[in-house]
Formats: C-alpha cells, structure tokens, sequence
C-alpha cells in the first residue's frame, strides 16, 4: 500500500479534500493545495460549461507558486460525474485532457474511455465506491485507484462500516485507497491508514471554511450540527446521501417521513434534478467536530497537529 507516485512526497497529510456539489470553487481549490493536501471540485460547478477552462486556468497559475511553508503545492482534482444523464461529461472531459488535469475522480459508474483519455496524458483515475462489487468493475474498467465511501460520509454514501469496506477491497486490491465517512480530525486521517486505506478523503469540515462557496447560514448549520443531525435519503438525486435536518424542515419537509424517489429518474444534467435541491445541505456525520469557521490553511494546520498527535499517543501506547 502507497500513494500513488503522482502524490508522494507532495502531501502535507494524507489527505483528500472531497469535491463539494456547488460549494467547490477554484479559491477552495487553491487554498486546499497550497495548505498541502489535495483539493478538489466537480465539473459540473463551473456554470455554464464555459467557464470549467477558465477555472482550470485560474487553477494552475496559482499553485505554480510555492505554498505559505515554502513547498510545492499539493496536485488538485476535478470530479466528473459520469452517469448517463450527466450531458457534458464529453465535453468537459475534453477540457480536462487539455489542460491535463493531475487527478480525476470519477463517480456513479465505471466508464473505460474516460479512465483511457486520463491516463493519454498521463493522469491517474481514482473511482469513489460503496461497496465491494463497485470497487471490483472500477478496477477491471481502468481505474488506478479508489475512494471507499463509507457510512456516515456527506451527500452520496453507503451504509457499511468503514472498517468492513476497506477490509473487503484490501483482500484484493493493494493500489491507492483513500477513505471516506465521518472523517473530520487529524486523528480520523490517521485511523483511515490504520485501517487499511492510504489517506482520507475530507468533505463536511471544509464546507465551514471561508474560502468554501456556501450561505452563511450553510456553515453555520454545520459548525452547530451534531450526528443526529444528519438524514439519509434517495428523495433528492435519486441516490442516497446524507443532508443536513435543517436545511429538509426549511424546504417544508418532514426529514423522518420522507419519500422515496425512482432511481431511474436520476438527473445530473446542467438544469437537472439536484438543481431542484440545491437549497438541501449535504453534510456527514463528522460535523461535531467542526467548531467554527476557519480559513482553510487554519484547518489544515489544525488537521496536522491533531494527526501529529494521534501519532504521538499510539507511539506512547
């Protein structure tokens, strides 16, 4: 188990800044790689579609600078959603290869082409999972490596234990593995490794950042939010996922009577379904740890100590 090549000696910590629907915007970006850990965003964020080759530009002239503690910044992601309903992943693809995006996560299927168009140039595909199965069809389709997206993780997740899921994948599959669920400590990075995975894969901690696109009243909710505040549901893409209870009664919903919604209606177009929905907040069950709004460089010197001194307690144990 390693990271892969394209991260090693380039990460502050093993980490992942999850894309964040809506909320991820070139200033995130920025800041998450400079402060030494991955950062990402989805395509589908930049609107209209024109606009993803000027993010992407935006993108590379700043971290061709050194970051604040003098080392190169961390590489960045860009998240394509390739279900069948996602109408500009052709195209945003294509932006993609030219500017020969580092990283890209690939969610909601396995397609062999997109993997073949990243790796033209030489970048790495990590695919993110719910279960063994899925992870089993991303690595025979081309993927190099994979996100385990476990219970308690913010909008789209699964129901397993972290612990179990990444035990499954481990049995077959020694490549790059980044965990996902309930992560928003230093020392949940750490247990990510002790469990199996090589690194974290972070989205709720980062929605309560400065730099992050999101209401006031969005970051507020999560800096307030406890566990018991998160709701699981398929009503609002079609898929499952974690929201925020508040933002659900605010929608004049009742967030423990919800209804299901057909699967085959799922809608990642530019105007589609989740737009309907953008007021509902995806968060995960890790928001109790979150305590305030900080700018990202904050968070991440917070991450490091709490990493150090995870590391620090097992060595003493």
């Amino acid at each position: 188990m390693a990271l892969p090549p394209i991260l090693q000696g380039r990460l502050r910590l093993p980490l992942i800044g999850a894309p964040l629907f809506i909320l991820s915007n070139p200033a995130l970006v920025i800041a998450q790689a400079r402060a030494g850990i991955v950062g990402a965003f989805p395509a589908l964020n930049a609107r209209p579609a024109e606009q993803l080759s000027d993010w992407l530009c935006e993108i590379e002239e700043a971290l061709r600078a050194p970051g604040p503690d003098g080392r190169a910044p961390a590489p960045f992601a860009v998240n394509q959603i390739v279900h069948r309903s996602n109408k500009r992943l052709e195209a945003d693809l294509a932006v993609c290869v030219r500017h020969e995006v580092p990283i890209v996560i690939t969610s909601l299927g396995a397609v062999e082409e997109v993997n073949q168009a990243v790796h033209s140039y030489g970048g790495i595909v990590l695919h993110d999972v719910i279960n063994d199965r899925f992870a089993h069809k991303a690595i025979e389709k081309g993927a190099d490596g994979l996100v385990a997206v476990a219970a308690g993780a913010g909008g789209h997740a699964g129901t397993l234990s972290p612990f179990a899921l990444v035990a499954e994948i481990r049995r077959w599959f020694d490549g790059p593995l980044f965990l996902s669920g309930a992560i928003a400590t230093g020392a949940g990075i750490l247990a990510a490794q002790a469990a199996g995975a090589d690194g974290a894969y972070m989205g709720s901690a980062f929605i309560a950042t400065e730099e992050a696109r999101a209401d006031e009243r969005y970051k507020a909710a999560v800096v307030s939010g406890r566990a018991q505040d998160i709701v699981y549901s398929n009503l609002f893409t079609g898929i499952h996922g974690n929201y925020l209870r508040a933002s659900i009664e605010a929608a004049g919903l009742d967030p423990d009577h919800l209804p299901d919604s057909d699967p085959s209606k799922m809608d990642f177009g530019a105007e589609g379904g989740a737009k309907a929905w953008r007021d509902i907040w995806g968060a995960g069950q890790g928001i109790g740890s979150v305590e305030a709004v900080t700018p990202v460089e904050a968070l991440v010197d917070r991450l490091a100590a709490e990493y150090a001194q995870a590391r620090e307690r097992l060595a003493s144990a």
